[in-house]
């Protein structure tokens, strides 16, 4: 009996034999990433060190003074922190560097370091929502009061030490949150380069 010279070399009738794939390259370190994951531990720690500054030593020691004394630090700080270009530069770029980490990581398929840095970002978006939204304002009213010296009715100041202290507190919390998740972030990303370096 001849065998049939079409008949399939393994499997049932009908049977393909699977199209062999081109090998696909090695994933190679992503050292952009890395970057940003530094950038956004970095510039979060010292937003949140400055807020906590703010918390446990420099409004307790403006309580201690007169309103008229209040007044004129606070106006001073704001004052130098508004046109400080250092400081809009970490302001801004905690959460431009957070973002852009989720981005490349989530782009690589690694989901987990992304969504830990995207919670990150979040986290400090708040803060900064909290800032524009509720701190500015009231330093701008502070502000408004022209010079200290020369002031007779400190009842805004009542109001200002109750808010702008609250949410700092919680632009305290908030922001430690966000350096937590960035840190955890950094922390993945290094141990998922260091397993692309074992597997090259």
């Amino acid at each position: 009996m001849t065998a049939n010279p079409y008949q399939q070399p393994y499997g049932h009738p009908g049977a393909y034999a699977p199209i062999p794939q081109p090998p696909q390259p090695p994933a190679r370190p992503s050292k952009a990433a890395g970057w940003l994951h530094i950038v956004s531990v970095v510039t979060l720690g010292l937003m949140a060190g400055l807020f906590f500054a703010f918390d446990v030593s420099v409004m307790p020691g403006l309580a201690k003074t007169d309103d008229r004394t209040y007044v004129a630090a606070m106006q001073q700080f704001n004052a130098e922190i508004d046109g400080n270009g250092l400081f809009v530069l970490i302001f801004c770029g905690a959460i431009i560097a957070a973002g852009l980490a989720a981005v490349l990581e989530f782009r690589r398929g690694r989901k987990t370091i992304a969504l830990w840095a995207g919670l990150a970002a979040v986290l400090y978006l708040i803060v900064l929502m909290l800032t524009m939204g509720v701190e500015i304002p009231l330093n701008n009213q502070l502000a408004d009061l022209g010079d200290p010296a020369k002031i007779h009715d400190f009842s805004l100041v009542d109001k200002f030490k109750g808010s702008w202290e609250s949410v700092n507190i919680v632009r305290t919390l908030l922001n430690t949150a966000a350096l937590g998740c960035a840190a955890y972030a950094a922390k993945l990303h290094g141990r998922a380069e260091a397993l692309l370096g074992i597997g090259r």
